[in-house]
């Protein structure tokens, strides 16, 4: 028999992720980046001052700043702290073309939980790590 819990947060606790953007100082450059080089299509429409990629499960964005948020403040590195990871079927090829574009690479492939992985730095500043399969997924 299954065991269930209740949240006692009930209706108004928090269900997951449900959706991403990075707030970023150049629109234009950094949806020329993600759409380019990293290979992200285009949602059919978005808001004024973003780009939405179409991106399963979770719909990705580049966004203009919110009022009040001081991007130059968070210079070099906006988002220090957080994780965000980028699926691809193919790790080694993309980090290939990163390379071939002359994206800053923080951490080359290795093989870890989540497959090949490795990091790079996007044009804004940002910290983004790529995972290919887990080894046990690609093994089915």
């Amino acid at each position: 028999m299954p065991v269930t819990t209740t949240n006692p947060a009930g209706a108004s606790a928090v269900t997951g992720c449900d959706f991403i953007a990075l707030q970023v100082q150049d629109l234009e450059q950094a949806a020329s980046f993600y759409r380019d080089v990293l290979g992200l299509v285009p949602a059919p429409a978005s808001p004024p001052g973003a780009v939405v990629f179409d991106t399963a499960p979770i719909p990705f964005a580049v966004r203009e700043p919110l009022p009040g948020v001081d991007l130059a403040a968070a210079a070099p590195r906006p988002g220090v702290g957080v994780a965000l990871w980028l699926a691809t079927a193919d790790a080694d090829g993309l980090h290939q073309r990163l390379r071939a574009a002359d994206v800053p690479i923080v951490a080359p492939p290795s093989d870890g939980p989540f497959g090949r992985m490795f990091s790079f730095t996007d044009p804004q500043g940002y910290l983004l790590t790529v995972h290919g399969s887990a080894p046990e997924a690609a093994a089915r």
